[in-house]
């Protein structure tokens, strides 16, 4: 903590400057004639000379990040959203001498000045005049190291790290050429609900609400897929949205409670064509945004270059774990193969496709690094999906791999309204062997699909997830503003 003493010193500085000036708190406005990364853009090819043959004015605001006394003169850094830059104050200039006596590191300030560079070659500007705009009251450290408390104080982990505001700047490039992508192929964006009457569209807890006025409870919705799929019911081909999902599950490294994904669907297309748009939109944002094909992530190279492998994953528990499930054909005789491996299985998942899924989530998955799709997943955890024409067991369905990670979830969308409401049916049945994370049943969603969706391809993308492969973060917490945090 602060010293009340840091403290004391600097409402003193703030009851100065209002007896000199004015209270910096009632400024409503500061007029700007550029921005920071403007200047450094515009003017750091030019030599010392010639910005001072130019006299180039600009009256340009933020943060003071540091500052430093060299004699007769003061210097400072100035930061912006995504840049900074040095200001040099002369202390004998009498309109500007209180930069040095009343100003400290946080303050927000107005300037108007010249562009210059110093004796050493640094871009800066002189300082002709400010003004003070906000007194920081609490003295800014140098450092956070603490990961707990960046994350809790974000803005002081802001105020100081440029890089983790560099990373929402990039999630935010991510997020909006995501969306000039699929525009540009004629998608349209249709926000849905967050409050739903029925936690639906994944295989995930929900949070539970109360409507007073209703008189019933609500859910926040765990996924945008059934009522996206009940616009393709209703007439709409091509649709995304990227929103906020909640699931009411643990907080670690790779989950946060409250997180970003999209979802597409394009009728009369199925799996296969989304698992192309999925790897080429991953390639269009490698050239768009991040500029670079090859990434550190958890620790190893990725490599965006090639085109991504492809495997089944009955074939990936092959060569990983040398079971061939081509060869298994009776439930026993998986069950002695969990068993083998030291698998705890819960009572919903006494099937041959959980068995499948349960071998590939605890053996295979973290050793799948370079870009893979996997493929063909068992019917009984792909309840949303349609099966395989030649195979009433295997979802026509694909998941996208990163270094041990999953980034997309995508498949021949279900539009039997009779065979959904079985898969519902059987759903249930699981929920009632103790699995928290079933969908409710959602009978307007049969309702609609009574009326006829048309074949479809669906795909569902982690957008923290997709960050943090792009900023090279091991935690998902550094790619959310504001993350869940366990209690003090």
């Amino acid at each position: 903590m602060h010293s009340e003493n840091e403290k004391e010193i600097r409402k003193k500085k703030l009851q100065e400057w209002e007896k000199k000036y004015q209270n910096p708190f009632q400024a409503t406005k500061f007029s700007r004639n550029i921005d920071l990364q403007t200047i450094i853009q515009n003017f750091s090819a030019f030599s010392q000379s010639e910005l001072k043959e130019k006299s180039i004015s600009v009256s340009v605001a933020g943060k003071i990040s540091r500052l430093h006394d060299v004699g007769g003169l003061t210097f400072a850094d100035l930061t912006s959203q995504s840049e900074k830059i040095q200001l040099k104050v002369s202390k004998s200039k009498e309109n500007i001498k209180d930069f040095a006596e009343l100003l400290d590191k946080g303050d927000v300030i107005g300037v108007k000045g010249i562009v210059c560079r110093t004796n050493r070659g640094e871009l800066s500007i002189e300082v002709n005049d400010f003004i003070l705009l906000s007194k920081c009251l609490n003295p800014v450290p140098n450092e956070l190291i603490d990961e707990e408390e960046k994350l809790r104080k974000r803005h002081l982990d802001l105020l100081v790290n440029a890089e983790s505001r560099q990373i929402l700047v990039k999630r935010h490039e991510i997020i909006k050429a995501t969306r000039d992508f699929l525009d540009e192929k004629s998608f349209i964006e249709i926000e849905t609900p967050i409050l739903v009457s029925s936690a639906s569209g994944a295989l995930a807890k929900p949070f539970t609400t109360y409507h007073n006025k209703l008189r019933r409870n609500f859910y926040l919705r765990i996924a945008t897929e059934i009522p996206l799929k009940t616009l393709l019911v209703g007439g709409f081909e091509k649709i995304y949205e990227i929103g906020r999902i909640f699931r009411n599950e643990g907080i670690d490294a790779r989950h946060n409670p409250e997180f970003t994904t999209i979802e597409v669907y394009q009728a009369y297309e199925n799996a296969e064509y989304m698992m192309n748009l999925t790897e080429e939109l991953l390639h269009y944002l490698t050239k768009e945004v991040v500029k670079k094909e090859e990434f550190e992530f958890n620790s190893h190279n990725i490599s965006l270059k090639e085109p991504f492998k492809r495997m089944s994953m009955i074939e990936s528990i092959k060569e990983y774990i040398n079971i061939d499930f081509k060869k298994v054909d009776n439930l026993e005789e998986a069950l002695e193969l969990a068993k083998k491996h030291n698998l705890k299985l819960e009572k919903f998942q006494k099937t041959i496709g959980h068995v499948i899924l349960a071998l590939f989530e605890e053996f295979v998955e973290k050793k799948l690094i370079q870009p893979i799709f996997i493929y063909d997943f068992p019917i009984e955890v792909s309840p949303l999906a349609k099966s395989k024409i030649n195979n009433q067991n295997i979802a026509d369905r694909f998941e996208l791999y990163i270094g041990g990670l999953e980034f997309a979830n995508g498949y021949s969308e279900l539009n039997d309204p009779v065979e959904q409401k079985k898969r519902f049916e059987e759903q249930a049945k699981q929920k009632e062997l103790g699995n928290e994370e079933i969908a409710s049943f959602d009978k307007e969603f049969i309702e609609a699909l009574e009326y006829g969706m048309p074949p479809a391809g669906g795909l569902g993308i982690g957008i923290d997830r997709l960050i943090m492969l792009f900023t090279g973060q091991s935690n998902i917490k550094e790619v959310i503003a504001f993350p869940q945090l366990k209690a003090k």
